[in-house]
């Protein structure tokens, strides 16, 4: 059995009535678009005002008392994709970039949109880079509405019109090093348009804004779209949330199956029995998945 498989395995051993962890589960959607509320900055334009309140009110952070556990897991779960991104060999011009990570899941529910953000506010924290959150889920934008910018141009905007920069687009927030690009408004064909070319050249500009940026995901579920398939394609490392207990392990393995072999996958486990971080490398460092290691599928 593959380190993969034995991963899945104890997820769905864990019994959800004895789990440590904050439960990262889909929050409540009927409070999302009072979140936030964007305000104008001088000459600059607006920029995204959070209200922390809402969004941990709204089920998107852990509570108060969690908050310091909490931030010591992301930044166990930052590390590796930091020193991947900006290791020697990736200053290499190589295709595609592991400043470029996606946040992906098998099924809707597994917290991968909750991941997502505190990950985006845990990379924000470093103190020499900087983190640009893209709502890459074009059929639901949960990232544009939770931060009240599903109505402003972005991602499929500047994938469809070659001649729109997307670093335009992009709006700062009030978190220092925290920038978000809204999915923009939709159109048919959202799939041909994250699989074309355009779309590794709009990476590509994003990454050039800033030598020590790093762009994060947020897709949708593998298993039920196409988009975020193909959005794989166009990114250096691949972030895979399972719910533990709660995910099944044939969608789990189907999931990466689509992804193919050779790409740097990690997973992370949510609603775990353990930290976060104690969860994750049980699972194998990156690069486990389709390399062969300990037999795996």
């Amino acid at each position: 059995m593959s380190v993969v498989e034995r991963a899945i395995d104890k997820l769905r051993r864990a019994d959800p009535e004895q789990r440590k962890g904050p439960s990262l589960s889909a929050p409540g959607r009927e409070v999302i678009g009072a979140l936030v509320e964007t305000e104008p900055v001088n000459a600059n334009g607006p920029r995204i005002a959070i209200n922390r309140t809402s969004l941990r009110d709204a089920g998107y952070l852990p509570e108060e008392q969690q908050d310091r556990r909490f931030a010591e897991e992301y930044r166990q779960i930052k590390r590796p994709l930091l020193a991947a991104a900006f290791a020697p060999e990736a200053a290499n011009h190589q295709q595609p970039s592991p400043r470029l990570v996606m946040m992906a899941s098998a099924l809707p529910g597994d917290g991968k949109t909750f991941t997502s953000i505190n990950l985006a506010l845990s990379l924000a924290r470093e103190k020499d880079s900087s983190v640009v959150l893209v709502d890459a889920d074009v059929a639901k934008p949960h990232i544009s509405r939770i931060f009240g910018v599903e109505s402003e141009r972005g991602l499929l905007d500047a994938l469809a019109d070659p001649a729109l920069d997307v670093n335009t687009l992009i709006l700062p927030t009030d978190v220092n090093g925290l920038s978000i690009l809204p999915a923009g408004h939709v159109r048919d064909g959202a799939t041909e348009l994250l699989a074309s070319g355009r779309a590794s050249q709009l990476a590509s500009q994003l990454l050039a804004r800033h030598p020590r940026c790093v762009a994060l995901f947020d897709s949708p579920p593998l298993m039920v779209s196409s988009e975020s398939r193909a959005l794989a394609a166009a990114v250096g490392q691949i972030v895979i949330v399972v719910r533990a207990g709660h995910t099944p392990r044939d969608a789990v393995l189907k999931a990466l199956d689509t992804l193919g072999p050779d790409r740097a996958i990690s997973l992370v486990l949510n609603e775990g029995r353990k930290g976060v971080a104690e969860q994750l490398y049980e699972y194998g460092s990156y690069g486990d998945y389709g390399n062969g290691k300990d037999g795996a599928a």
